[in-house]
């Protein structure tokens, strides 16, 4: 009998209407774990053909980029990209995934760190929902 492969960390995709806004949040998050080994993050953003909006299909890449076994958690901007996860959530291929309710770029950065430091899903989601709380003053 052959032992399954340990799942790896657990992934994060960055869903935004804009390419640019997932692309930039998701370096940033990688950029601020500071171990250089972050965790998989994959940013979908805009519609395939780089305008504003948001894609089922960009999102299913970028779930398969980020997913190495322990799940992977998925924060969005608003409105359609919402809807658009939650969606694609109640399929049977997504049962690994969840959203987050965080703030996009706080929310991306506690959930990256905390999932390159080895958090479950669990914890990366806390991590994620906590950083609505951080104050500014």
């Amino acid at each position: 009998m052959r032992a399954e492969a340990p799942a790896g960390r657990v992934g994060v995709v960055l869903v935004s209407h804009s390419r640019a806004v997932a692309e930039s949040a998701a370096a940033l998050a990688g950029a601020l774990v500071g171990t250089g080994d972050p965790a998989p993050v994959a940013p979908a953003g805009g519609l395939p053909d780089g305008s504003i909006g948001t894609s089922a299909e960009l999102v299913r890449g970028a779930v398969a980029t980020a997913d190495e076994g322990a799940g992977v958690v998925v924060l969005c901007d608003m409105g359609s990209a919402v809807l658009t996860v939650k969606a694609l959530l109640a399929e049977k291929e997504f049962a690994t995934v969840r959203i987050a309710d965080a703030p996009f770029v706080e929310g991306a950065v506690a959930a990256v760190v905390t999932a390159s430091a080895g958090g479950d899903m669990a914890a990366v989601l806390a991590a994620a929902d906590d950083a609505r709380t951080y104050r500014k003053l």
